[in-house]
């Protein structure tokens, strides 16, 4: 087969329909999660968090409340912009047009029926309503006067038709009179239509009917008579709210033109009788509104009811964005609404913002509690976990000059697992493995032997137990001081590590404020601060060493993590005392536990936050007493001194 000249390929780019855009940027669920954590840890619940990751945004798309400023942003060029009296106005100038041109050819005639004739113009009520109603039996002497006359009549009729029925204005334009027959015979069925559907009879035959005979006027190609009524009441709703915006004397004479209609008043009633059937069928729709037009830009009817349409979708969209109603999700949002008031470029930031939260839901980074809420699950502890440890590890190697390892132990029992050799490791190599790999690369074409590539190494582990307390502060000045998130941060690190690393060893969560708890992770990443006077320490020494008690086989660490020296001590009966400056019973109560713990020959370190001279010469103290260490970390540096000092204590 001939090969087709290349001049006459023709090719046609276009959209890319077929499921997600392929060029499109990747979710980056870690940052996302980072995010999320962080207002977590600073006590936020998982779901504001969530929410607020999404009002926020993310590094290539904007967040919802951008989106929300843009809505308000056009909504309040829209009524910045434009007025609601367009209709009048045009009517005014044509009245006027008409009472020059017939006053003008009186003139000419010296006649007592042209004074006559003057006489009534000049005596025609103020309001132009009531001027054109007057006017409907006067027989004009100009042409052009009772042109400019009839043209209001048309314009009024079209307007009023514009109003509820999408296209009739320009359709409308030169109406005969047969053309305004079948407007009045079509509202007569609609009425029908809607009188039989309100007393419950079954009008899908009837429907049918009307669509065949009138469905010309309905554009949009409503399936059933719920339809209709649903696009009909939309648009009635926002022409009332067009009246309710205008002043008492502005739509008085809306209503009194309204009459005028094509020159016959039946069909402003039939439209009154359309409106009353709508609202007693959809109540719910807004029929009470208003917004305050000041511009300078009159708009007529059709286009002040359509404004008004506008104005109604952007604050339903406003309420979608929000995202602040029972139930709210992402994919409440109208995104064919979205690109029709802010853009294309808007409809793709926030379906990417929907798919990010339906992403976060997929891979099982939340869980609901038993009381309903949602929490994070542990997976997502694990991923943040992760995080904290590298951003931990980086500062580690920063400031030492060291490098991850992979090694899980200093003494070299082999743990099954293998993996690919890093510079620097001195494990024995595993064999098979390793020529394996270099079986398969040749395989591919490559022609080597061997390669550094190919080679795998025999992963070993420190068999050596270790029971771990980690004791943190949790009175009211961590969170006053800014020393809240780096103390989880902290903690989850020490917990990332030991459950990946050292999964032998057995960390314990406690934290002290007026009282000592054991935690679980979760439960500590999600803690809220609270007013609380009190550093227990006796109190969480006293479950740490009941931790060490239970590991008689493991090495006993003690970290402990404040800001303040202590101030409470826990009573036989439960009850825990307060007292500031501490005093000599919570002291000697604390002092007592310290030594207890002291004789399970446990490491302890104590990492000192803050430049309180009182609580320093207190660790000092103690710590020379028990033989530990006195560490005094910037917040930043927390959790790399923490998890420093692990690793040490194990070595």
């Amino acid at each position: 087969m001939e090969s087709v000249p290349r001049r006459d390929r023709h090719v046609q780019y276009g959209p890319y329909v077929d499921g997600p855009d392929p060029l499109a940027p990747p979710f980056d669920l870690r940052a996302a999660m980072d995010e999320i954590g962080r207002d977590v840890m600073e006590g936020a619940s998982p779901r504001s968090a969530l929410q607020e990751l999404l009002r926020r945004g993310t590094e290539n798309r904007r967040g919802l409340d951008e989106l929300t400023r843009q809505v308000w942003e056009r909504r309040s060029r829209l009524q910045r912009e434009n007025r609601l009296d367009g209709t009048l106005q045009e009517v005014r100038e044509l009245l006027q047009r008409a009472l020059d041109a017939e006053r003008e050819s009186l003139a000419r005639d010296d006649g007592d029926d042209a004074r006559f004739r003057e006489m009534q113009l000049d005596a025609l009520p103020s309001d132009t309503g009531g001027a054109v109603r007057e006017l409907d039996q006067y027989q004009w002497r100009s042409a052009d006067a009772r042109e400019a006359y009839e043209e209001i009549r048309e314009l009024l009729g079209r307007e009023l038709l514009d109003q509820r029925f999408q296209g009739m204005k320009q359709a409308m334009e030169g109406a005969t009179p047969e053309d305004v027959e079948r407007i009045r015979e079509m509202l007569d069925d609609l009425n029908g239509l809607l009188a039989a559907h309100a007393a419950g009879q079954d009008t899908q035959q009837q429907f049918g009917e009307f669509m065949q005979k009138h469905g010309e006027f309905f554009p949009e190609d409503p399936q059933n008579t719920g339809e209709l009524i649903d696009l009909l009441a939309a648009r009635a709703a926002a022409a009332q709210r067009m009246l309710n915006s205008m002043s008492a004397e502005q739509r008085a004479e809306l209503m009194e033109l309204a009459q005028q209609a094509f020159g016959d008043p039946r069909l402003a009633q039939s439209l009154a009788q359309l409106d009353a059937q709508l609202q007693g069928l959809r109540p719910g729709e807004d029929w009470e509104g208003q917004g305050r037009f000041r511009g300078d830009n009159p708009l007529g009817m059709g286009e002040a009811t359509r404004a008004m349409e506008q104005l109604g979708q952007l604050d339903a969209l406003a309420e979608q964005l929000a995202q602040s109603y029972p139930g709210a999700r992402m994919e409440d949002i109208d995104l064919d609404a979205i690109a029709e008031h802010l853009g294309e470029e808007a409809r793709v930031d926030a379906r990417a913002l929907a798919e990010l939260e339906r992403e976060l839901q997929r891979q099982g980074l939340f869980e609901r509690a038993p009381d309903g809420s949602l929490q994070l699950s542990p997976k997502a502890l694990r991923r943040l976990g992760e995080s904290a440890l590298r951003d931990v590890v980086d500062r580690i190697g920063a400031r030492r000059g060291e490098r991850e390892t992979h090694r899980s132990g200093a003494s070299g029992e082999a743990t099954g697992a293998t993996r690919p050799w890093a510079f620097g490791d001195t494990e024995a190599w595993n064999v098979p493995r390793t020529m394996l790999n270099a079986q398969l690369r040749r395989a591919g074409g490559d022609e080597r032997r061997l390669d550094v590539t190919d080679v795998e190494i025999v992963e070993t582990e420190q068999r050596t137990r270790a029971a771990v307390a980690l004791c943190v502060d949790t009175s009211w000045s961590m969170v006053q001081d800014g020393r809240w998130v780096p103390m989880k941060r902290t903690a989850l690190a020490l917990h990332q590590l030991i459950s990946t690393r050292f999964r032998g060893d057995d960390l314990k969560l406690i934290t002290f404020g007026r009282h000592a708890r054991t935690v679980e992770l979760g439960e500590l990443v999600g803690l809220e601060g609270a007013w609380e006077q009190g550093t227990n320490l006796h109190h969480a020494l006293l479950l740490a060493g009941r931790h060490l008690r239970r590991n008689p086989d493991a090495q006993p660490v003690v970290l402990v993590v404040t800001d303040g020296e202590p101030t409470a001590h826990l009573e036989s009966d439960g009850n825990a005392v307060f007292d500031y400056p501490p005093s000599r019973e919570t002291l000697q109560a604390t002092v007592g536990e310290l030594d207890r713990i002291t004789g399970l020959r446990a490491n302890f370190t104590f990492f000192v936050l803050g430049d309180d001279p009182r609580l320093a010469a207190f660790v000092d103290g103690i710590a020379r007493r028990c033989g530990g260490r006195v560490v005094a970390p910037t917040l930043d540096g927390l959790g790399a001194e923490v998890v420093a000092d692990y690793l040490r204590t194990r070595r």
